[in-house]
């Protein structure tokens, strides 16, 4: 009689997001992937980290492989902040986040009607200049909500009141917008094409526009949102781009997504799966024996369009086994399963009180990475 010793052949893919809050999708994967080689060191473990268009989408395009670049451009309120894009070989993957993101405010102030995008136009020009043929525009995360007027502004439109000076930044300017006029912008932008990617589809305005959805997570009251919401719209007919401002992805952060509709000739994709093909997570689901997903919270919005549900879905079509890592599920397993994603390993199954698995995610998410390599491999 004679045996044959047994080997392996697993090799595990972790393509997660960040943890908002607690953990970069980079600090995700490698705690993660401790934790499986504590318990199966013989495993092959690939990290992707990967992002969905919004806040930590650059710094996951530099953690597979692209390089990054700084500059200093306006911040959401004026003043001077430095921002990053990525690139790699013409083709930059720029986060407006970073130029106007939420995390450029003060803790505790919000400023709904004044804060500009300009900065972002401003990190469009940097990542042209650097060479860039091909702009991944990923777009979330915003503190702003003036419809992309800021970014438009700093790539040399000319948004005009009554007395042809320049309207003030910020949602709440638009109101005293008269003429508007995009034919000097950059001419460079002409040889540019812009891929504007998000995980949200929202229009430009009404009940589900960037004011009324997201509008009073950066400060907006009530009267606030009626007043960007009627001022997004004024920007939409002075423009005569009333089409446009209904198109999916219009109203993504803030309505940037219609500034680069309209201003850039952007075209509108999911952005997991546009940065999926640049990352190249579909390559790397082919060469792995299970793929394990996630980010902070696995909830609704997760079912559309949140980078778990686009690597699930891939991973299901090339008929590979699912499992999620997360801080919390606040979804049954039946949406799980209907996402592809076989179970959900989530930080509170070990640690019930919320605040301490924020503050020690990541020797938590280490233990859930051994248990996680016990079940499956």
């Amino acid at each position: 009689m004679t045996t044959t010793a047994r080997t392996t052949s697993a090799r595990v893919l972790i393509a997660a997001d960040k943890f908002k809050g607690s953990l970069t999708a980079v600090e995700v994967a490698e705690h993660l992937t401790a934790g499986i080689r504590k318990a199966r060191p013989e495993v092959d473990v690939e990290a992707l980290p990967v992002a969905d268009g919004g806040d930590g989408t650059v710094a996951a395009a530099v953690a597979n492989g692209f390089a990054r670049h700084e500059v200093e451009v306006t911040g959401p309120l004026g003043a001077s902040v430095t921002a990053a894009f990525a690139l790699r070989e013409g083709t930059a993957v720029v986060e407006m986040a970073e130029a106007a993101g939420l995390q450029h405010l003060p803790p505790g102030v919000f400023v709904p009607l004044t804060a500009t995008t300009y900065g972002a136009g401003e990190l469009l020009l940097a990542a042209i200049e650097a060479g860039a043929t091909t702009i991944i525009f990923g777009v979330g995360g915003s503190a702003t909500t003036d419809g992309g007027a800021g970014m438009l502004d700093a790539l040399g439109a000319r948004l005009l009141d009554q007395d042809g000076d320049s309207i003030p930044w910020g949602g709440g300017g638009l109101r005293e917008l008269v003429s508007a006029d995009l034919s000097g912008m950059d001419p460079r932008l002409k040889n540019v094409e812009v891929v504007l990617a998000s995980d949200v589809d929202n229009p430009l305005t009404g009940p589900k526009g960037a004011a009324a959805v997201y509008g009073p997570q950066k400060g907006a009251t009530d009267e606030d949102v009626k007043l960007l919401d009627a001022a997004l719209a004024h920007l939409a007919e002075t423009l005569g781009e009333q089409e446009a401002a209904a198109s999916p992805g219009a109203g993504a952060a803030g309505g940037i997504g219609f500034g680069a509709l309209v201003g850039l000739r952007a075209r509108f994709r999911p952005g997991i799966e546009i940065l999926m093909e640049e990352l190249g997570v579909e390559a790397a689901i082919g060469r792995a024996s299970l793929v394990v997903t996630g980010e902070g919270s696995l909830d609704e919005q997760t079912l559309h369009g949140k980078a778990p549900a686009g690597v699930a879905a891939a991973a299901r079509d090339a008929g590979k086994p699912v499992v999620a890592v997360c801080g919390r599920v606040a979804i049954g397993k039946k949406e799980l399963a209907a996402a592809g994603i076989e179970k959900a390993y989530a930080l509170t199954d070990l640690e019930s009180d919320v605040e301490r698995c924020i503050a020690e995610a990541g020797p938590l998410l280490e233990t859930l990475g051994e248990r996680l390599a016990a079940d499956r491999l």
